[in-house]
């Protein structure tokens, strides 16, 4: 089983490094399922990936505090909005499968703005 979970976490990995390429792909939804599978399979891995210096922070946030960052939501929303208009202006979709669709990203949306903002984190208390 260790393996089928290491087997996703890769997947995950390299759909999240297309998702970076992307723009109206995610990168950072993949790379939190990835460090899911990672713990599961392999905490050299997960801890590379919590320690990235680009992707670590959020993956971090959305560890422990379960949060979106401002920036993030903002990324998010545009990203569904752009992937939208990009769907609609290159498949010339039917009205009933644009609606699905349009369904389908305003829930997302939803979902990733109804998610709390990140705690402001205490200072670490003086030394004496």
């Amino acid at each position: 089983m260790r393996w089928l979970w290491f087997g996703l976490g890769w997947l995950m990995v390299a759909l999240g490094v297309v998702g970076a390429l992307l723009p109206v792909m995610p990168a950072t939804i993949f790379l939190i399922l990835a460090v899911g599978c990672f713990a599961r399979s392999s905490p050299k891995f997960e801890r590379r990936l919590l320690e990235h210096p680009r992707y670590g922070p959020a993956l971090r946030l959305w560890r422990e505090q379960g949060a979106i960052s401002r920036k993030g939501k903002l990324f998010a929303g545009f990203g569904m909005a752009l992937g939208f208009a990009a769907f609609w202006w290159g498949a010339h979709p039917s009205w009933k499968l644009a609606l699905g669709v349009g369904l389908g990203f305003a829930a997302s949306a939803a979902y990733v703005l109804s998610r709390p903002a990140p705690r402001p984190t205490l200072p670490d208390p003086p030394r004496c």
